[in-house]
């Protein structure tokens, strides 16, 4: 069966994936901050009859990220790497002029710099696999100017250069970065409080993921919405 580790898997799009790639027969790998509602989905994906390990714990921590990759390891390799975990650096988001140094630091931090660790951790397991891939979730404020996304965006951005060079450096890896579009999850609802404007539910986009795998384009950025198009 194939393997892949999902950060960020406890809700929102992280198990909307989840979810769809236990249904395809993976085995899962699955991380998030709050051990509860993380025990709670690897029970429910559990259900499809595939192996899910739970490691509840901070993408920020070199040993936790270690301990992503064993589990892998020990459920016989690995073939998707999903960088999904992400922070805000401020919750509701505010300017620039607004921003502690901190709060972007740890958006950084989370978004970039330990997403970059847990693919180095994981490189020796992804080369070995015959589908080696790597999904750094991405955010069209990487790209576009919105009041109140600078540190969020400025990560983002980061995250989609380290995806494209990782790309040029790996080329027997797919390497995506990918827009999922507007969607309704709990860290956009912490972004932006006061908007009650509906948006999708996160499994609406996974149909482009799931395109992506199984036609595995050449690496590069995706948006979700272009990729549903005319599906």
């Amino acid at each position: 069966m194939p393997v892949a580790i999902i950060t960020g898997a406890s809700k929102g799009l992280g198990r909307a994936l989840g979810a769809a790639l236990a249904e395809r027969g993976w085995d899962l790998v699955l991380d998030a901050r709050t051990a509860q509602v993380l025990e709670e989905t690897a029970k429910a994906l559990s259900a499809y009859g595939t192996r899910v390990e739970a490691l509840p714990g901070d993408v920020t921590d070199a040993g936790h990220r270690a301990g992503l990759v064993a589990a892998a390891r020990r459920l016989g390799g690995l073939d998707l790497l999903v960088n999904n975990a992400s922070a805000l650096g401020s919750e509701p988001l505010v300017r620039l002029e607004e921003l502690t140094l901190e709060g972007l630091r740890r958006a950084l931090e989370v978004n970039v710099v330990a997403a970059l660790g847990l693919v180095q951790e994981a490189l020796p397991l992804l080369r070995a696999s015959s589908a080696g891939t790597v999904i750094a979730v991405s955010s069209d404020a990487a790209a576009e100017a919105y009041e109140t996304w600078g540190g969020y965006g400025a990560s983002k951005a980061a995250l989609d250069h380290l995806a494209a060079v990782l790309g040029e450096e790996e080329p027997g890896l797919r390497v995506w970065a990918v827009d999922p579009g507007d969607m309704a999850t709990d860290l956009y609802a912490a972004a932006v409080p006061d908007d009650d404007d509906p948006r999708p539910a996160p499994q609406s986009v996974v149909p482009a993921f799931l395109g992506l795998l199984d036609e595995r384009p050449a690496s590069g950025r995706y948006g979700a919405p272009s990729l549903l198009e005319g599906r």
